[in-house]
C-alpha cells in the first residue's frame, strides 16, 4: 500500500484527504505541520509521496519543501496543494523542489490522477537507478536489500543508509563529519563513536563465512569501501 503524508494545518481538509486517499487504497499519514512533518520522515520511513499546502503555523510551505529535499532518505514526490494562484506563486513552489502544484479548490478525480501520475514517474526514475554493484555487493536501493556473494544480507535502516553512502562514493574517502551530515542529519545520538560502532556492525555481517572487508579505515579522516 502507498503511503501519502499529508502536511495540512487545517482539520477538516485533513479529514477529507485522509477519507479520499483511503478510499483510494492509500495509506494516509498526517503532520499539522511543518516540524512535525519533519520530524516524522527524519525518524522514521519515507512517504512515497507527500502532500503540502502552502500555509503551515510554523513555516512556510516552500521552506517545508526545501528542507524535506535535504533529507538523505528515499527521493519522494512532493505536490503542493495551494489556494495561491498566482504564476508567481506555482514558479515559487516548483522552484523550491514541488514536482506538482495544484490550486485550491480542487476536483478530487484531478488530484488522484496528478498522485498516479508523479508515483509512476518516480518509479521509472527508481527503477533506472535501483542497484549499485561493486565487485561481489549488490544493493537494490528500491526494494533495500543487500546481498553479498549472493548471499542475502540482513540490515537495520541505519545501516542500509551507511552502506548505501559508501558504496555511492566507492573508492573515496568520506570524513567522519560527512558520514554524520549525510546519514545522521540533524540526529545527534551518534556521535564520532557512534559511527565507529555502526561501520563494525557493517563490517560483521558483510565479511561472515571469510568474505574480505570492503570498508576500511583512513587513520584521521574517515572511512572507504572499496571491491
Amino acid at each position: 500500500m502507498r503511503r501519502i503524508l499529508t502536511i495540512e494545518d487545517e482539520p477538516e481538509m485533513t479529514d477529507l484527504l485522509a477519507l479520499w486517499l483511503g478510499k483510494e487504497g492509500f495509506e494516509v499519514m498526517v503532520a499539522s505541520s511543518g516540524k512535525e512533518a519533519l520530524r516524522k520522515i527524519r525518524t522514521g520511513s519515507s512517504p512515497d509521496l507527500v502532500l503540502l499546502d502552502m500555509v503551515l503555523p510554523d513555516m512556510s510551505g516552500l521552506e517545508v519543501c526545501r528542507r524535506l529535499r535535504t533529507i538523505k532518505k528515499r527521493p519522494f514526490p512532493i505536490l503542493i496543494l495551494s489556494a495561491r494562484q498566482k504564476l508567481t506563486d506555482k514558479v515559487a513552489g516548483l522552484d523550491s523542489g514541488a514536482d506538482d502544484y495544484i490550486t485550491k479548490p480542487f476536483d478530487f478525480e484531478e488530484l488522484v490522477a496528478r498522485i498516479r501520475t508523479s508515483l509512476r514517474r518516480a518509479d521509472e526514475i527508481s527503477n533506472r537507478a535501483c542497484t549499485i554493484e561493486i565487485g561481489d555487493l549488490l544493493i537494490n536501493t528500491s526494494a533495500r536489500q543487500v546481498w553479498r556473494a549472493g548471499e542475502r544480507i540482513d540490515l537495520t535502516t541505519r545501516e542500509y543508509d551507511l552502506l548505501v553512502l559508501l558504496a555511492r562514493n566507492a573508492g573515496h574517502v568520506l570524513t567522519k563529519g560527512c558520514i554524520f551530515e549525510r546519514v545522521w542529519g540533524s540526529d545527534n545520538e551518534a556521535g564520532w563513536e557512534g559511527i565507529k560502532v555502526y561501520i563494525n556492525a557493517l563490517r560483521s555481517k558483510l565479511n561472515t563465512n571469510g568474505k574480505p572487508n570492503m570498508i576500511s579505515c583512513v587513520r584521521g579522516i574517515g572511512y572507504v569501501l572499496r571491491p
